[in-house]
């Protein structure tokens, strides 16, 4: 049975032009663009970006699985985003929660720590 994990990695909130060239130091980082002044650069150890007023702050307040996104899209009142990657932000199983699509594989829905064992219940994942 599926089960949320503690994600970790870097958040960067600065001018949008910051974060567009902003360069995420690890292994296997994946970069979720939350909004244009935002993102979250999953698995990076650091980050450089040229903003002086730049928000720079380790990221631990999320949870996370990866998924078969079909059996996500039973469990969303909006459809899944045909292109990809693509980040769509929304309710999950009516729980406020993220899904990373990358161009192939699993999805990655994810959600902020206080509501991961609320999520968990309401796919069925535990009792």
């Amino acid at each position: 049975m599926p089960a949320l994990d503690r994600l970790r990695g870097v958040r960067v909130v600065a001018d949008p032009v910051a974060v567009d060239r902003a360069t995420f130091h690890g292994d296997d980082v994946t970069v979720l663009r939350f909004a244009p002044d935002d993102a979250f650069g999953l698995g990076a150890g650091g980050v450089d970006v040229d903003d002086p007023d730049a928000i720079v702050e380790d990221e631990r307040g999320f949870v996370g699985a990866w998924l078969d996104p079909a059996g996500i899209e039973l469990h969303t009142e909006w459809p899944l985003p045909t292109e990809r990657p693509a980040l769509a932000q929304g309710s999950i199983a009516g729980v406020p929660a993220k899904l990373w699509l990358p161009v192939d594989g699993d999805a990655l829905v994810l959600t902020a720590a206080a509501y991961g064992d609320e999520l968990e219940t309401r796919l069925g994942w535990r009792s």
